[in-house]
């Protein structure tokens, strides 16, 4: 048996279609969808992510603003998202990751209004989510759920099991399954006896940042695994938390690293950029002003 291969370049081109569809309702009556980033590192890696979140933006016709601030403090990182949260013509804020020394990152992300935390970084967020309230979810735990509905993977009454419990993936995930119907198991690295819960499962999902940590042995026949783990190996690889080789010719299916969960990512955020902006666009409409003035 051969896995099939829940690649995740269809998916991101699903969203990257119904983005376009929309941005076109939103042009024709007259309002441009609008990101914004805040970068406070001259971190390499970090800036070629944020480059491509801008090609990935002007390619839907959306705008990108990117503020460079290296070194900022606290209060003028606070600062920068509260102008942003009274910017109207601002509809989604990123607060990019890493910041500087001594900044602290859970004070800065409660300060994002959750109508334009498009990246699901402010805890009310997570709070709205788990009592089944409109909020977005961060993007990698949403880009799970995408590939597993494009590829039409059953979830409801399926037990999944998500190994991993950050506020990124594990813990908001949990919450978009359970809206599935799903039966969910959260596990983590104080777990005992991890592979009682994943051979128990008909969905694996591994988000624990430790490579080759699933193997064969720990995977249940015909079961769906999805691999978030981004992780560098001896010989300077990227590779995931599951152990492609040997998982592969014993499950159903598998989503690779690299071309999995991290290629949805960027086209999810455009996508929640833009919803945020149609329904800006909505309230404007029912009110009956001008959008001229609100480009």
């Amino acid at each position: 048996m051969t896995a099939r291969r829940l690649g995740g370049k269809p998916v991101a081109e699903e969203i990257r279609a119904r983005t376009a569809h929309l941005v076109q309702d939103l042009n024709r009556d007259g309002f441009t969808a609008k990101l914004a980033v805040v970068m406070a590192t001259g971190n390499e890696a970090t800036a070629w992510y944020v480059r491509s979140i801008e090609r990935a933006a002007a390619q839907q016709g959306v705008d990108c603003q990117v503020l460079q601030m290296p070194e900022a403090s606290q209060d003028q990182l606070a600062a920068a998202i509260t102008a942003l949260n009274n910017d109207e013509s601002v509809h989604g804020i990123i607060l990019q990751t890493p910041l500087p020394e001594g900044v602290d990152t859970a004070v800065l992300v409660q300060l994002i209004d959750p109508a334009k935390d498009i990246d699901g970084a402010n805890p009310l967020s997570l709070g709205r989510l788990s009592v089944g309230q409109p909020a977005f979810a961060p993007a990698t735990a949403r880009s799970v759920l995408e590939i597993l509905e494009h590829y039409r993977i059953p979830l409801s009454g399926q037990h999944v099991a998500v190994v991993g419990r950050s506020a990124v993936v594990g813990k908001p995930l949990a919450q978009l399954l359970l809206q599935r119907d799903a039966t969910v198991s959260i596990c983590h690295s104080r777990t005992p006896k991890l592979a009682d819960f994943t051979k128990a499962a008909a969905i694996t999902v591994m988000a624990v940042g430790r490579a080759n940590l699933l193997t064969a042995e720990e995977v249940a026949d015909c079961s769906v695994v999805i691999d978030v783990g981004t992780n560098v190996d001896e010989e300077g690889q990227l590779v995931g938390d599951v152990h492609a080789a040997s998982v592969q010719p014993k499950v159903r299916a598998l989503s690779p690293v690299p071309g999995g969960v991290g290629t949805v990512t960027t086209s999810l955020l455009i996508w929640h950029t833009v919803q945020a902006a149609a329904k800006v666009c909505e309230s404007i409409m029912w009110r009956g002003e001008p959008m001229a003035t609100r480009r």
